[in-house]
């Protein structure tokens, strides 16, 4: 923080400088038929720099964070600002008084654990996803990874804060054959160490996704319920969130823009970006320009409650930040969501699938950036997964395209499963149940 502050104070009169510094470590390790692959342990640094004077801004980073590369770095970025268009909304970040969550992400263990340990881990790993079924005889890849890095921001609107962060992950993706067929599943898990990774869970799920979908055909095409798992639901609540960012809003390249206080889902979905929750990995204390993170109701009751803001996108359009700020060393800050929390139902998993006479469980959607149009909704992407034949799982089937647009998905949600799970990448969410969705197949 004190390097940091140091090259803050050499703001010139007149000027706003933000700086922001980093430092990590990761390792990883890949393996392949029993055997290392590759093994990479990686450090890195650098520095990101804003310098904003009548309305210009300007922006420089590095990668290192030796003195004079970082005086350079904050003279470039004051160079690029006197060639900047003027823009009345540009501007810091200023401190709003919300109290910070108090986060702690750092494990010593992901730092002091020999590189020994972490590659035994993604061999055992490898040899237990291929002993379990017969039909899954090798691994595409099969991978260890951790990282920890620290953070500090310093700016001349008063803004202070250093974070520090730790985790580590495993994943598999074993390969089932049966005659001439393959199918890949996949398996991870993730935690802030290593003895809490789950390799029991990893493997029993990697191998029932990699043979339940063996034999699978194209279904007729018709009009089903789908069924979502936390997974896949967290999936499309990201995209609904993207078109929540106020960077969006603005621009008018949101189906939601003139939306708010309306009812854009069912009144069963309720749906929050929550980086305050210390029980995810995703937990922060501070967004990416140094405000304080809090709890942003987006749909409550299926009625949408709010945009999220960085403090560019709030001016502009005459709100405020909503702590939602997300960046890097290398790039300016931008909105988006952090941690979607989804308010559970009741019913488990497999009650849900009792529910459906005439539906498809959806294990996975491919294309979604193609298929998914932000500005006007429109959804249409590949997908595979089990048909739900009277309550029961049936055939699986592949090469379906599930076709609609995402204001028709949120309304037409009929139940949001109690199955809640925190995911790897940190969302919290449930299985969802959205009726009468167009599935092409023959």
């Amino acid at each position: 923080m004190d390097l940091a502050g140091s090259l803050r104070d050499r703001a010139r009169p007149g000027e706003e400088v933000e700086v922001m510094l980093a430092e990590g470590r990761s390792t990883s390790v890949k393996v392949f038929a029993g055997s290392v692959e590759s093994l990479t342990v990686a450090g890195g640094a650098g520095a990101g720099i804003r310098v904003l004077s009548g309305g210009r801004q300007g922006f420089a980073h590095c990668g290192s964070l030796e003195l004079d590369v970082l005086e350079a770095t904050l003279a470039e970025a004051r160079d690029n600002a006197e060639f900047a268009e003027p823009d009345e909304w540009n501007g810091l970040a200023v401190p709003d008084g919300v109290t910070p969550v108090v986060v702690d992400s750092w494990n010593d263990a992901v730092v002091d654990t020999p590189t020994d340990r972490k590659v035994d881990l993604a061999v055992d790993l490898d040899r237990r996803v291929t002993s379990v079924d017969p039909r899954v005889t090798s691994a595409r890849v099969t991978s260890y990874s951790d990282g920890w890095a620290v953070h500090a921001l310093a700016s001349t609107q008063g803004v202070e804060v250093s974070t520090r962060g730790a985790s580590c992950g495993i994943g598999t993706q074993p390969l089932a054959r049966a005659g001439d067929e393959t199918q890949i599943g996949w398996g991870s898990d993730a935690a802030r160490e290593p003895d809490a990774l789950d390799v029991d869970r990893v493997v029993s799920e990697a191998v029932e996704r990699a043979t339940q979908l063996l034999g699978a055909t194209k279904p007729q095409s018709s009009r089903r319920t789908i069924l979502l798992e936390p997974r896949l639901a967290a999936t499309l609540l990201s995209v609904v969130s993207g078109m929540l960012c106020g960077s969006r809003v603005v621009k008018g390249r949101s189906p939601f823009a003139d939306r708010l206080g309306e009812q854009v889902a069912s009144d069963l979905l309720t749906m929050t970006d929550d980086p305050t929750r210390i029980e995810s990995l995703a937990a922060e204390s501070h967004d990416g320009e140094g405000l304080a993170c809090r709890s942003n109701p987006l749909i409550t009751n299926g009625v949408l409650d709010r945009f999220l803001h960085d403090s560019y996108s709030g001016r502009r359009s005459g709100a405020a930040s909503t702590g939602s700020a997300v960046r890097g060393t290398r790039s300016l800050p931008g909105v988006g969501a952090q941690l979607l929390v989804v308010k559970p139902g009741d019913r488990s998993f497999d009650e849900l699938v009792a529910s459906i006479d005439h539906g498809i469980y959806v294990t996975s959607f491919s294309g979604l950036h193609s298929g998914i149009n932000a500005t006007s909704g429109d959804f249409s992407v590949g997908a595979e997964g089990i048909l739900i034949a009277n309550g029961a799982l049936s055939t699986p089937v592949r090469e379906v395209t599930v076709a609609s647009t995402i204001q028709r998905l949120l309304l037409d949600i009929v139940e949001v499963g109690g199955d809640f799970e925190w995911l790897n990448g940190g969302d919290g969410a449930c299985s969802l149940v959205i009726a009468d969705v167009a599935v092409s197949g023959t």
